[in-house]
């Protein structure tokens, strides 16, 4: 640990872009100033990491920095290692491949062992595609709940689709929920077999790219209009029933 007069750095949480803009379009000036000022970072994927500082103006070499991938196994010794740098007095900075940081991600781990060794913890402003689809769906943004991934085995999945309705119907809640972007349409297919026709449905598919989608429906409307092409796109779906 430092001594008292050596104070620790920083854990910056940093967003990353949804799609390939440049960093004015999802950042702010404050949030890239930040960011590029940072030479040790933990990240989901390098190669995506190295992409997304470029596309930040990164001012360094990338070769000339640290950089980490959070492995998805591993106690605290593993976790210390990786905020030794802020243990040191440099900040580290947290990526995610897309979004925000510790958001329906894995970093999260890394966050709350921040916390434990008393690490500040800075997160920076940027998009998340859950509050955007959340947003600009119309749906309930009082009581939401974000689930992940749903079942792939067929009858799991519609069963957990008619609890996740149950509930929303119950206390009014907004569901949300993600699959992998090769199998939107089997998932788009199941909720309009399992939901019931009030229904709303919200597809937000790639959020902030040049193919946005965005569109809320009744279950029984979208049961009677051509689907919309989700085949390995990323796309999140909202329900409120």
């Amino acid at each position: 640990m430092n001594p008292p007069d050596a104070p620790n750095g920083a854990l910056v949480l940093i967003p990353t872009g949804l799609g390939d803009a440049p960093w004015t379009d999802f950042l702010p000036a404050t949030a890239q100033s930040r960011a590029v000022d940072i030479r040790h970072f933990v990240v989901e994927n390098a190669r995506a990491a190295r992409a997304h500082l470029k596309r930040f103006d990164y001012p360094a070499a990338l070769r000339d920095i640290n950089i980490h991938e959070l492995p998805s196994e591993g106690g605290n010794s593993m976790l210390d290692a990786l905020l030794a740098p802020a243990l040191a007095g440099k900040d580290v900075g947290l990526m995610s491949d897309a979004g925000c940081p510790a958001v329906a991600d894995p970093g999260a781990r890394l966050v709350a062992r921040a916390h434990a060794l008393g690490v500040r913890v800075v997160p920076l402003v940027g998009p998340s595609s859950i509050l955007l689809g959340l947003m600009g769906s119309g749906l309930d943004g009082q009581n939401f709940a974000f689930h992940g991934y749903l079942p792939t085995a067929k009858d799991a999945r519609d069963r957990r689709l008619r609890m996740l309705e149950d509930e929303s119907r119950q206390i009014k809640r907004t569901q949300i929920f993600i699959e992998t972007p090769y199998r939107n349409e089997h998932l788009f297919a199941a909720l309009l077999r399992v939901c019931r026709p009030a229904t709303r449905l919200c597809i937000a598919r790639e959020l902030a790219t040049a193919n946005e989608y965005l569109r809320t429906l009744a279950v029984a409307d979208w049961r009677k209009k051509p689907p919309p092409a989700l085949a390995k796109r990323p796309t999140l779906f909202l329900l409120h029933a």
